[in-house]
């Protein structure tokens, strides 16, 4: 059950679970440490996480470094999987947004290019920037290494 990594991915406490799903401490915390939770509590649960109950019941997955999949990741997603490490979340939102910033002064620059040559490069490299950032996107989309869920496609 993956109640604890939905839990601290909210920055919430038990306390504060406990309080928000109306459930003691007490069966929080046994339902993390791997007991069976009753229908009702489930629910109680789902509905305070905003989740649904297939959801809590999926098992939890932790990428080992030595495994194959961890080996087959690109370097830059590794660096992002490190970020996350360091709770420096990543958020599918904030990248979409600098893609889209990136893009729009990018070509504004570069058509300021055509009256200053310092212009045309500040565009290039806004370009090649959104153009990173989209990559990126496209990269934690395929592999779901979002802080939030997905919020909209690509």
């Amino acid at each position: 059950m993956i109640l604890k990594q939905l839990r601290i991915s909210r920055h919430l406490s038990q306390e504060q679970l406990a309080q928000m799903s109306g459930l003691n401490v007490r069966t929080i915390q046994r339902i993390e440490s791997g007991h069976n939770a009753s229908l009702e509590s489930l629910k109680c649960l789902a509905s305070a996480l905003e989740v649904d109950i297939e959801t809590l019941n999926q098992e939890a997955y932790t990428m080992d470094k030595n495994t194959a999949g961890w080996q087959e990741l690109p370097f830059w997603l590794k660096c992002w999987f490190f970020l996350n490490f360091l709770s420096i979340r990543t958020r599918r939102m904030v990248a979409k947004r600098i893609q889209i910033v990136s893009h729009v002064f990018g070509f504004l620059f570069c058509v300021l290019g055509f009256v200053n040559e310092a212009a045309l490069a500040g565009g290039l490299i806004l370009l090649a920037n959104g153009y990173l950032f989209a990559l990126l996107t496209w990269q934690g989309d395929k592999h779901g290494i979002w802080f939030d869920p997905v919020e909209e496609t690509s």
